[in-house]
């Protein structure tokens, strides 16, 4: 008689919803850090089908990394996690590489175990010094910080939703093996709307939508894309450090799900020549003691005063802060006018070309939306960067007529970033200066001027594509 040897946790995705909506509303009412590591430390304990723990950090370029710690071993040592972050590209240098992980229990998530195996929960950390105060080069930390100040000081709340698009492509690793391979190879060329059910592309898109839901996304719809095999799974509002977390689950789900289909899923902001790119708009608005500041019946496109000031210091630092939101050689393929590229800096309730849109909205939903950002930034340092800058920035009073366009390549927009004063004293100088040299050392890897194709180059050293292997071939 056969014998199950393996007794490991496996939860229906309707009590995995009801579990990571439960943990949210936790975070989103601020129960004491505490409370929540009482509890969860608590679960861990009791729950004997849990074999390991996932901690994930995100680096300075924002690609995220996940540790994998024994359930045992964890609990023992849960506040003397160290890890090596010499090894980390913009992390600490090899003569003082010990770097403490500290875990932010309130970021806890139950995962579906047909996609991400069974007895294992997930959970964010939290990149610390060797004294245990926040890493410098952590801005998930720094966005942290600054949303209970905010909160603590004045009442106020950051709300985000993020329309992150994306790429379905075929075979496992296609981005790795780009070089090699020459190109790309699209699931399907249905376009917009066009998927039928049973096509590649709407299965990756449901199965994808169906492990949001059970991480207590609260999804809203889902749709292919304007480009062949192109994606975007859409999913609602909450306050902005969930919302930070949320994008990276969001790229790490559908990797993963595509993983399993013998597919890829790759969030390049402009994979492919000749079709439209990717972007994160960005949707924001600040509620002060649960009133939305951004609307006014009476106001310009329904936003008021605050909401207009909020996107004028957006503006005045758009060319500061382009290398920020567009983080790669690739990222400025997309700000192609040819491809409805919002490279406009300006803000408009109609032109999709501008830097910032003003959709409409109602007392509930009024807000703003970045348009520029690409899918491959940081979360953690552009919504901690817009946030920032859109309440304290800089603001300018002239008034012209003349539009200026953001930067056409990588070098313009490193030269723009490393010149500002207000980008300086935003990030720190350390990372700002960690964060250039990272950018120039992938971009002194690619050809200058863009041209009109794709280099391979600009998919092997991408900050989310290149492994050790890849780095070395150049």
């Amino acid at each position: 008689m056969a014998i199950d040897l393996r007794d490991f946790l496996e939860i229906p995705y309707e009590k995995l919803e009801e579990l990571n909506l439960e943990a949210k509303e936790q975070r989103l009412k601020r129960v004491s850090a505490d409370k929540i590591r009482e509890e969860r430390i608590k679960y861990l304990t009791d729950e004997k089908r849990i074999k390991a723990v996932t901690v994930c950090f995100t680096d300075l370029e924002g690609r995220l990394h996940m540790l994998d710690y024994d359930k045992k071993f964890l609990l023992k040592s849960v506040d003397n996690l160290t890890f090596d972050g010499s090894s980390i590209r913009g992390f600490s240098q090899q003569s003082e590489s010990d770097l403490r992980l500290g875990i932010d229990w309130s970021a806890f998530y139950w995962l579906p175990s047909d996609v991400f195996g069974p007895g294992k929960v997930f959970v964010f950390g939290e990149v610390q010094e060797r004294d245990g105060s926040p890493y410098v080069g952590d801005m998930r930390s720094r966005l942290k910080g600054y949303l209970q100040t905010l909160y603590e000081k004045d009442g106020i709340t950051f709300n985000a939703a993020n329309e992150i698009e994306g790429f379905l492509f075929k075979g496992k690793g296609a981005e790795q093996a780009y070089a090699q391979k020459g190109g790309f190879e699209f699931v399907n060329t249905g376009g917009y709307y066009h998927s039928l059910p049973s096509d590649p592309l709407r299965l990756f898109i449901d199965k994808s939508a169906e492990v949001q839901r059970a991480m207590g996304f609260a999804n809203e719809k889902d749709h292919p894309e304007v480009a062949p095999s192109q994606f975007e799974i859409n999913y609602g509002y909450s306050e902005g450090s969930i919302a930070a977390d949320q994008i990276q689950l969001y790229k790490f789900i559908c990797r993963q799900v595509a993983y399993q289909l013998d597919l890829t899923a790759s969030f390049l902001p402009k994979p492919v020549t000749g079709v439209n790119g990717s972007g994160m708009h960005t949707n924001m608005s600040i509620s002060k003691k649960g009133k939305n500041t951004f609307f006014d019946a009476k106001g310009k496109d329904g936003l008021s005063s605050e909401g207009w000031d909020y996107v004028n210091r957006i503006l005045t630092s758009g060319l500061d802060v382009c290398l920020i939101l567009n983080s790669s050689v690739n990222s400025y393929r997309r700000l192609d006018p040819h491809y409805e590229a919002p490279n406009q800096i300006k803000a408009s309730a109609i032109d999709r070309g501008s830097m910032v849109r003003i959709p409409i909205g109602n007392e509930k939903s009024a807000r703003v939306e970045v348009r520029s950002i690409a899918p491959d930034a940081n979360p953690y340092m552009a919504l901690f960067t817009l946030l920032k800058t859109g309440l304290e920035g800089p603001i300018s009073a002239k008034k012209t007529s003349k539009v200026v366009t953001l930067p056409d390549n990588i070098y313009d927009a490193i030269d723009d970033f490393t010149a500002s004063k207000y980008v300086k004293e935003l990030l720190g100088a350390e990372v700002h200066e960690r964060y250039a040299a990272l950018k120039l050392a992938a971009a002194n890897r690619s050809p200058r001027l863009l041209g009109s194709f794709i280099k391979s180059s600009e998919i092997q050293y991408h900050h989310e594509v290149y492994n050790q292997f890849l780095w070395s071939q150049f």
